[in-house]
């Protein structure tokens, strides 16, 4: 089996080398570039062969920087009992993920729309939905009929960056004023889940 570069000799000098590499890539992303490996070493002032030896290609570039955000949960310990108070510590936290790292979400977002770059990592790993979902968890016992993957699906949509993008770019909002608009969406779609028919707001297959 081949060793990875990065972990024969000089580990630190290399772990610096990636870092800044990697801090580059990020750079660029922010200033609406979609960086291949030579241009993230030009910006790192790296040379291109050792640039392609801590990345092969430009789709291993693009993974290095996307969010590894490995947390289970979003809510602190110990937790609310209430769903409304925990949903929005969720939202609070999942806009500042979205606003943190924007560019590389653009990123994902713009690759996923370009057929050529189906091959493209996800450069964030879904989480949002599942940190959602431990929002809502005590509603399980309590208001069993209402499905909670499904109330977290549609507060993920209408809360998530393509949402971000819109309120920025085409409604022209502050990202202050997105980021509200954002927790507003989340709550409110729980407000109605839980004085409406859950059928209707959240459908069964």
């Amino acid at each position: 089996m081949a060793v990875p570069y990065e972990v024969t000799g000089r580990r630190s000098q290399k772990a610096r080398t990636r870092a800044a590499l990697v801090a580059a890539t990020r750079a660029l992303l922010g200033e609406g570039m979609i960086p291949t490996v030579e241009e993230a070493a030009s910006a790192a002032d790296i040379s291109r062969t050792t640039a392609y030896r801590y990345f092969p290609n430009q789709r291993a570039l693009l993974s290095a920087v996307r969010p590894e955000i490995e947390r289970s949960s979003l809510l602190p310990d110990p937790a609310p009992a209430d769903p409304t108070a925990r949903l929005d510590l969720v939202m609070t936290e999942c806009v500042r993920i979205s606003l943190d790292w924007e560019p590389e979400l653009r990123t994902a977002l713009r690759l996923s729309l370009e057929p050529e770059h189906a091959e493209m990592p996800v450069l964030r790993g879904g989480r949002a939905i599942g940190w959602i979902e431990d929002a809502l968890a005590p509603l399980r016992p309590t208001r069993p009929d209402i499905d909670t993957k499904r109330l977290a699906m549609a507060i993920r949509s209408a809360t998530g960056i393509e949402s971000l993008i819109w309120l920025v770019d085409v409604a022209g909002l502050s990202r202050d004023e997105a980021a509200d608009v954002l927790r507003r969406n989340a709550q409110a779609l729980l407000a109605h889940a839980l004085c409406s028919d859950p059928d209707v707001v959240t459908p069964r297959d």
